[in-house]
C-alpha cells in the first residue's frame, strides 16, 4: 500500500517529535482523526504523563487525551527507534535564540539526526518548528538525502509553520488554516493530504521557503505593531493622555485600522524570538531589517518603563523603591496561560530586586517561577497580604483575579493591562 493510500485509510502510523505546546495538540488531533500516533520526547515527565492519560497542556482536553491513550490511538515514548516504523513524522521542537540573537537550530538538527538514522522509503517528514527561510532545504534535506534516498521520489519533505495561540478558545490547532510547502510538488501534495484528514483547512504554497517566511511575516507584523503602540503609550504618558481611551476610540473606525494594545513587554515562545530569525537571515543577504531591530528595542525597554512608573508612583507617596513591598500579579507571558517563557514579569522582578524592593508574586497558573537567577513561589492573594503591600502591579491580566478586591485593599495599583478600564480611582496608575 502506497503512502497516500495509507493516509486516506488511516493506516498510516503518525509520529510527532516534541510534545510541547505545538506537538501534543497536533498529536491529539491526528489521533482523534483515527491515526495511530506515537509521540516522542526526551522529557520523561511528559512521556509518563501521557502514558498515564494525564494532560499537562491547558489547550488539550484532558478527557479526550485519556480516552485516546486508553483506546490505543495515542502513546508516548523517549525511544527514537519507533521512528523507523512511522509513516509520517512531524518535528515540533524548540527553536530559541542564542544570546547573540543568532538562531539556535540544534534541536532541529538533533531531531533530524534521529530521523536520518531510521529514514526509509515512503515516509513523510514535516518540520513545524519556526525557523529562518531555507532551513528545510538547506539543513534538513541534505541530511536526509545523505542516506541515498531521493526527495519527492523515495521520501517526502515539507514545512508547515505552527500557528498555536495558547489560551485561545476560538482558534485552535483544529481550525487554524494549515500552511504547507513541500520541497517538491509531490511533497506538498502528500503533506497537504495528510493534514486534510484531521484539520479543517489546508493552504498549500509553492515552496518550503515560502511556508517558512509566512510564519515570520505573521509574527513580525505583530512585533512591529506592538512596538508601535508601546511607543504611542510612552508618548501619551509623557503628554498626559490615556492611551487606552485613544485606542478604544480609534478602533471604532471600520477600515484601515487594527487595534493593538500596549503592555509591560513581550513574552512567549514566538513573538519575542521569531522575527530575529528573519533579521539574522536578512543580514546574511546584505539586508538590514530596520523595523524588526527597532521594534525589538522598543519592546525590550518596556519593563524598564514599568519600573519607572512604579518608582514615580511610590515617590508620590513619599516612599522609595528600596524596602518597598511589591506584589506582582501574574508572571505568565499572557492572560490565562501557564507559560512564563520570556515573560516581561521576570525582568520587572529582577529590576525591582536590583533596586532593593521586596518582591513577591501571585499567579494561579504558575505556582513556581524558575530562572537562571532566582526561584520564587506564588503566594495566595489575601486581604491582609494586599494591605501589607506598598504596591500591586498587574503584569498578566488573568481573568480569575478578583480585581475589585485587589483595588479595594491595595494602597496602590499599577495597571499594565487595562484591567481597570472603566474604573476611576486615585489608587490606580496606568501604563
Amino acid at each position: 500500500m502506497n503512502l497516500d493510500e495509507k493516509i486516506l485509510t488511516k493506516e498510516a502510523r503518525a509520529g510527532v517529535i516534541g510534545l510541547g505546546y505545538v506537538g501534543l495538540p497536533l498529536a491529539v488531533e491526528f489521533a482523534k482523526a483515527g491515526f495511530r500516533v506515537t509521540g516522542v520526547d526526551i522529557i520523561t515527565e511528559r512521556v509518563n504523563s501521557i502514558q498515564r492519560g494525564k494532560c499537562y497542556i491547558d489547550d488539550v482536553n484532558g478527557d479526550e487525551l485519556r480516552s485516546l491513550v486508553k483506546e490505543g490511538f495515542l502513546k508516548a515514548t523517549s525511544n527514537f527507534n519507533c521512528l523507523g516504523r512511522m509513516d509520517t513524522i512531524n518535528i515540533c521542537v524548540p527553536t530559541p535564540l542564542r544570546k547573540t540573537r543568532d538562531p539556535d537550530v540544534s534541536y532541529i538538527v538533533a531531531a533530524t539526526e534521529q530521523v536520518q538514522k531510521r529514514l526509509r522509503k515512503d515516509q513523510l517528514i514535516i518540520l513545524e518548528s519556526t525557523t529562518y527561510p531555507g532551513t528545510t532545504e538547506e539543513l534538513i534535506l541534505p541530511m536526509l538525502q545523505s542516506t541515498g534516498l531521493k526527495v519527492g521520489k523515495d521520501f517526502f519533505l515539507a514545512f508547515s509553520p505552527e500557528r498555536v495561540d495558547p489560551g485561545n478558545k476560538v482558534y485552535t490547532t483544529k481550525n487554524i488554516p494549515k500552511v504547507v510547502g513541500g520541497v517538491t510538488p509531490s511533497c506538498t501534495k502528500m503533506a497537504s493530504l495528510f493534514y486534510a484528514q484531521s484539520l479543517k483547512k489546508v493552504v498549500p504554497v509553492s515552496s518550503t521557503r515560502v511556508a517558512e517566511m509566512v510564519k515570520l511575516l505573521e509574527n513580525t507584523f505583530r512585533i512591529v505593531n506592538i512596538a508601535l503602540v508601546n511607543e504611542i503609550a510612552l508618548m501619551c504618558d509623557r503628554m498626559g493622555m490615556d492611551v487606552w481611551e485613544i485606542i478604544e476610540a480609534a478602533k471604532t473606525k471600520p477600515f484601515g485600522f487594527m487595534p493593538f494594545f500596549p503592555g509591560p513587554g513581550l513574552g512567549g515562545h514566538c513573538i519575542p524570538i521569531d522575527p530575529f530569525y528573519l533579521s539574522w537571515k536578512a543580514k546574511l543577504s546584505g539586508f538590514e531589517a530596520r523595523f524588526i531591530e527597532l521594534a525589538g528595542q522598543v519592546n525590550t525597554d518596556m519593563p524598564h518603563h514599568v519600573v519607572k512608573k512604579i518608582t514615580n508612583a511610590l515617590n508620590m507617596k513619599k516612599k522609595s523603591v528600596k524596602g518597598s513591598r511589591i506584589l506582582i500579579l501574574g508572571v505568565a507571558y499572557k492572560a490565562d496561560v501557564n507559560d512564563a517563557r520570556e515573560s516581561p514579569a521576570i525582568e520587572i522582578i529582577q529590576l525591582l530586586e536590583g533596586l532593593g524592593a521586596d518582591v513577591i508574586y501571585s499567579d494561579p497558573y504558575v505556582p513556581v517561577l524558575r530562572t537562571d537567577k532566582f526561584k520564587m513561589r506564588s503566594v495566595p492573594i489575601t486581604q491582609s497580604l494586599l494591605r501589607k503591600m506598598d504596591m500591586s502591579v498587574v503584569v498578566s491580566g488573568h481573568s480569575n483575579f478578583d480585581y475589585k478586591r485587589i483595588l479595594s485593599h491595595s494602597p496602590l495599583v499599577l495597571d499594565t493591562r487595562n484591567v481597570f478600564r472603566n474604573v476611576k480611582s486615585p489608587k490606580i496608575v496606568k501604563l
